[in-house]
């Protein structure tokens, strides 16, 4: 709910600047790519979570992306970025589920303003390595695990605002639409946000 109130307010704030800005003709603009980072907060969405603790897990992901415009106000952004997912459960030992991704979205930008901007479109993300961690007696014990899904194809929405020189923030949501664990009937996703700052080239 937290979350949700945050980006409820920075779209007002940001909506504020629409009237005093214009956009630049398509035809005056240059393709770009930049580079991108930033803090994530995921968990596990689905039907079947709901009996346990799990809560937000702190992960972070960098990479890079390209900006081209295809209209005035449109813009197609491919990117890549190494992405760090999971959950915490809030119990006696303080399991996590810590899962390394590359994921691969294609967003199409509406540009409200020069600053404001509105995104979304498909992800695809491919595993790297899932660990299952816990803590106890002082340590950190961890295993891999073979159960995860090797791919998982989701949806990415969210709002940005690009600074002067060449700076953008945003704030993004992704929507897990492929289970989490292969071999399974289990309704479990990965869902969260992103927070990032990013640079343009």
């Amino acid at each position: 709910m937290k979350k949700l109130m945050f980006l409820t307010v920075l779209a007002f704030c940001l909506a504020k600047e629409a009237h005093s800005q214009q956009r630049t003709p398509a035809s005056e603009q240059n393709a770009s790519f930049g580079i991108r980072g930033g803090v994530n907060f995921f968990n596990w969405g689905g039907a079947d979570v709901n009996s346990n603790d799990y809560t937000n897990r702190a992960g972070f992901h960098a990479g890079i992306y390209g900006n081209m415009f295809v209209t005035d106000g449109f813009a197609i952004e491919p990117g890549a970025y190494y992405s760090v997912k999971g959950t915490q459960n809030d119990d006696f030992v303080n399991s996590r589920a810590v899962l390394n991704y590359i994921d691969v979205p294609i967003l199409l930008r509406f540009y409200a303003t020069d600053g404001l901007n509105f995104f979304a479109g498909p992800q695809g993300s491919i595993l790297l390595g899932s660990t299952f961690e816990m803590d106890a007696l002082g340590n950190t014990y961890g295993w891999d695990t073979e159960s995860i899904n090797d791919l998982d194809a989701g949806l990415v929405f969210g709002l940005g605002y690009n600074l002067p020189v060449g700076l953008n923030l945003q704030a993004s949501y992704d929507l897990g639409l492929t289970p989490v664990f292969k071999d399974s009937d289990a309704d479990v996703f990965n869902r969260g946000f992103k927070l990032s700052v990013g640079i343009s080239f």
